[in-house]
Formats: C-alpha cells, structure tokens, sequence
C-alpha cells in the first residue's frame, strides 16, 4: 500500500471534484491510502464530505509544522498544481522534507499562467490534465516525467436524459461568465444567430451580467441572453438544454473543461471555439461542431434547428465517447502506473526557492509569460480590462490575489496601484 499526500489551494469546484473521484476510486480499486492538505478552508465542503465518508483524512489549512510533518510520513506527495499564491507559498515559506514529488498541473501552460520549468524538471512525474499541454514540449525539448492524465472523471455517472426529435431548439452556455474564460465577443458571435425567439441561458455566477446585457442592448438583441445564475444541479441544468455553446477566450487557461464534458455525456451538442483544449475533446461533426467565426455559428445553429436527427446523431457520439474515455476508473488506472513507477525513487529535497524566486512578488513573476506586462517590472502603461482581462482578476491567480496574500509586498503593491489607475474599465 502506498501513502499519497495530496497538497491543494483548496478542495472546491473542477479540482475538488476530480481530486474526490481519483482518491475514492483509487482507494477503492487500488488499495492506496490518501490524505489531503487542503491550504484554505473551502467556501463548499461537497467534496470534502465525500472524502472523509470514504475513509480520507483531510486537514484543512494547516500549519507550517503540520504540513512537514503531513509530507515527512508520505510516501509521495501529490501536488494540485495552479498559480495559487497558497500552493507557492507553502512550498517557498519554509524547506521542506525530501519527497517523491509528483505534480499534476491544473492549467495550460500555453498562455497565462505560465509554467515555471524548473518545476517540470524537479518532479519524479509531472502530470498536464490535457494533451494540448504537450505543445510546450515544441518550446522546452523533451522531458520524459511529463504525461497527461485528464482531470475529467466520473461522466459516466451522469444521468443520461432521453432526447426527442423536435423541431425547436434550447441552448445555453454553463461555467464562468469572466472575460479570462468566457470569449470577450460572445455576445457578437450569438447575435450573428437570425431564429425567432432565439437566446441563450445562462448558468453561472454573475460577474460580468451587467456588462453582457449592455452588449446585448448595443447590438439590438436585449433578450439574447437569460440569466439563471450559479446552479448546485447541473444535470438538472443541463437535462433541459439541446446545445451547449461553449466560447471560450482563446487564450484560456482550462485544460479538461468539466462543464464541456458533463454536457456531452448527457447528450448535449457542444459547439466550440478552434481552441487547443477543446479540440482535444470535441470532433467536428462527429460529437460537436467546431466554429471559428459568428457566421459560423450562425449557420450551425439553424442548421442544427432544422436537423433534429443531425443534432441526435452528434448528441449520442458525443455522450459515448466521453462516457468510454472520461472516467475515475480510467483516471485511477492511470495514477497508479505512476505511483509505481517513482515509489521505487529516493526521497529528495527539492530547492523550491530556486524555482521560484525568494520573494511573493518574484513567486507571482514565475507565472507570467515573457511577454507579459509583469516582465518589464511594470514600467510600462498596463493594457486596459478590456484587452487583457486576466490582469484585473480578483482571484485566478492575479497580482490582486496574490496583494490579499501578501499585502506588505511593495512590488506587487505597485503593480496592483499601476494597475488600477490604467485599467479604465476595471469591474472591481
């Protein structure tokens, strides 16, 4: 039996649950004893009920002493790896026991956030949650402790709603409404749609509602869109939505997309974007269709209206293919390959500080890519929200996340002031 630590921000939304359904499957079927250091109190606890009833012990924002003594009695240390200010300050406030350090990386890498290197390079086995990360191996050469195991898990237990043939059309659009995630021209690309009483639900938090209806009575389509806000079932969500019209920012940080995944293996006709992680998961016109321009959608909107066999054909490609392929048992089998593959390794120390720097603000320039306003030290006027929404983020990693952590740190005291003064249309 083997002894895995795993150290996370937290145990809430995408990560909280495929970190619960790898722990509980691998419990299960491999017989591996999991813990779980969880760096801040979670604003949900769904997912750390469901590991405490199923026998993990999880901490919940441990002390420095604690947390050494969590890693000295593992036998390999999962790290859920994203540009969190927690995860990088409890791996650069204090050294750290030697481990076994595996990582499993919850963002791209190809934009923002960047991936510090070093990191890849320190770990006995460094793991992407979509191979659309691979890319980065064309800019860093071969690393062979890099693999991919998807995040995405558990779609086969999705309930998997009956879907009539009829003539009229619902859809929708579930997950973050922020311009970091969501496609700053959504609302462009639906109104190119020209159907009678056509709109677009939708499910989420609200952060950015008022800025998407001022669009929406812009462009002459005040009822394009119909706001639900966040939604605790989703199935119940997704049971009553033909078409999902999935636009993410082309420069998005997601990696398996869960919300893309959940709809599909309910039968749900995902229409999405030319990006690189959405393209690793839909196939044009065989479980999606894949559009580039508002013309495009257009015309695959009104065409999936009028084919109601069409739209079930690509809907039950859809939910079997993600139902076969996205699974904790998948996920699971994966894992333990790994597991066996380092735990024959030496425990050793890792120099986190090498990786990323000695100071919070040098911790959140390890993220940033070398073309980032951050790289020139914040000297230049900073690009207003509305070009680069990523920089006026509360959280996600931002400078004004990092700030709530560290907020005695003049550099990045000065870039969060820099950027508040430039940032014209800052929604915070």
């Amino acid at each position: 039996m083997i002894h895995i630590l795993h150290i996370t921000p937290h145990l809430g939304g995408g990560v909280g649950k495929a970190v619960s359904g790898l722990i509980r499957q691998s419990m299960l079927t491999n017989g591996h004893h999991h813990s779980v250091c969880a760096l801040e109190w979670p604003e949900k606890t769904q997912f750390t009920e469901a590991l405490e009833a199923a026998g993990c012990p999880v901490r919940q924002a441990p002390t420095a002493a604690e947390l050494h003594a969590a890693i000295a009695a593992a036998d390999i240390v999962q790290i859920e790896f994203w540009n969190h200010p927690a995860i990088v300050r409890a791996l650069c406030a204090h050294p750290l026991p030697a481990m076994r350090l595996m990582v499993w990386c919850h963002v791209s890498g190809l934009y923002q956030p960047a991936i510090p290197w070093d990191l890849v390079r320190q770990a006995e086995a460094f793991l992407f949650t979509s191979p659309s990360s691979l890319e980065l191996l064309q800019r860093h050469g071969p690393t062979p402790q890099v693999h991919v195991v998807s995040s995405g898990g558990g779609m086969d237990e999705m309930p998997q709603p009956p879907r009539k043939s009829i003539d009229s059309l619902h859809a929708g659009y579930l997950g973050s409404l922020n311009f970091s995630k969501l496609h700053p021209n959504f609302v462009r690309f639906l109104a190119a749609v020209d159907l009678p009483d056509f709109s677009v639900r939708m499910i989420g938090d609200e952060i950015n509602r008022p800025v998407l209806e001022a669009q929406c009575r812009a462009l002459g389509r005040p009822h394009l869109l119909e706001f639900l806000g966040y939604r605790n079932d989703v199935a119940s969500e997704l049971a009553q939505l033909d078409v999902l019209i999935y636009l993410l920012n082309p420069s998005h940080y997601g990696t398996a997309e869960n919300t893309l995944l959940e709809a599909m293996a309910m039968g749900v006709v995902p229409i999405v974007l030319d990006n690189s992680s959405e393209r690793h998961i839909v196939e044009h016109d065989r479980t999606g269709r894949i559009v580039r321009t508002p013309e495009d959608l257009a015309r695959d909107i009104a065409w999936l209206a009028a084919s109601p066999a069409d739209r079930s054909r690509l809907a039950e490609a859809a939910a079997t293919m993600v139902r076969g392929h996205y699974t904790y048992a998948r996920m699971a089998a994966a894992f333990d390959q790994h597991y066996r593959e380092i735990i024959v390794r030496k425990k050793r120390s890792h120099a986190f500080r090498d990786i990323f720097g000695p100071t919070p603000a040098d911790w959140f320039l390890a993220f940033q890519p070398e073309n980032s306003y951050f790289s020139l030290d914040g000297e230049a006027v900073p690009p207003p929200a509305g070009e680069q929404p990523s920089l006026y983020e509360r959280t996600k990693g931002s400078v004004f996340h990092f700030l709530d952590y560290f907020p005695g740190d003049p550099r990045l005291s000065s870039w969060g002031e820099k950027l508040r003064k430039y940032g014209h249309d800052f929604p915070h």
